[in-house]
């Protein structure tokens, strides 16, 4: 799939239905263009990865897919409804699940009470529901274990795992995950990365920007390059980072000749 300029703003005619899609999604701050003009649709039951040096506007166009951030200009669809007008809260009820760059689990709570948070609104509805939902996301992300004891108890690195574990027990359709791995080891790099193979064997769309290069690419299906702001590459992880507009936004054009 390819993006053509001059018609940002149509659907495009995919070979696919997309879970997500934006449609010439734009955050200006000011005359800053934080994200400009990014037209793509996220294939069902895959990881599709966004890749970019610092300041490329990654965490801007997740804050803008989660209603966190309002949209300058542009739509956002999911499961093929419009959603770019509705309040951040209504983002979850949708079957959009997100872990943010840093760890936002309560401090006093322990890590069973922290997953629960997640079900509230189908816990007033149907605590059976809600238990179920909860023992899941638990069970796969394999913190039974740590379930009594609060963050603080924790290595950073379970905590990493708790705060996956809460998005998956609001049952979403689409997780999407900033920087899971952000501090991580090499070891515990390597378990999440496991962790998201085997959600996307239960057929869990999944929406992942990191900074480790090579975990994005052993770990997505479909990558997504951005720099500036804007849409630079996109295509299987091996193409993506082997072109040169890539290589260059990483490594400038001296390293990249260099490569």
């Amino acid at each position: 799939m390819s993006v053509n300029p001059d018609h940002r703003e149509a659907s495009i005619a995919y070979d696919f239905d997309p879970v997500l899609e934006g449609r010439d999604v734009s955050v200006h701050y000011g005359g800053v263009k934080a994200v400009e003009g990014m037209t793509f649709g996220l294939r069902p039951g895959l990881i599709s990865g966004i890749l970019g040096p610092n300041g490329s506007g990654k965490t801007t166009l997740l804050g803008g897919l989660t209603r966190m951030v309002n949209l300058t200009r542009g739509s956002i669809f999911f499961d093929g409804s419009e959603y770019t007008s509705v309040p951040p809260r209504e983002v979850i009820r949708i079957g959009i699940g997100r872990t943010y760059q840093t760890v936002r689990l309560l401090p006093d709570r322990t890590v069973r009470e922290n997953i629960i948070l997640a079900t509230d609104e189908v816990l007033r509805k149907d605590r059976d529901r809600a238990h179920a939902q909860v023992e899941r996301a638990i069970e796969l992300t394999d913190t039974s274990s740590v379930e009594v004891f609060r963050p603080g108890e924790l290595s950073y690195g379970v905590q990493r795992r708790v705060e996956i574990a809460r998005a998956l027990a609001s049952d979403p359709k689409l997780l999407i995950l900033d920087e899971p791995t952000a501090g991580m080891n090499k070891s515990e790099r390597a378990s999440v990365s496991a962790l998201l193979s085997d959600l996307r064997s239960e057929g869990l769309t999944q929406l992942l920007v990191e900074h480790d290069v090579q975990m994005m690419v052993e770990t997505c299906d479909y990558l997504y390059a951005m720099n500036f702001g804007s849409l630079i590459a996109e295509g299987t992880p091996e193409s993506v980072v082997r072109d040169p507009g890539v290589q260059e936004a990483y490594l400038g054009k001296e390293g990249r000749h260099d490569a």
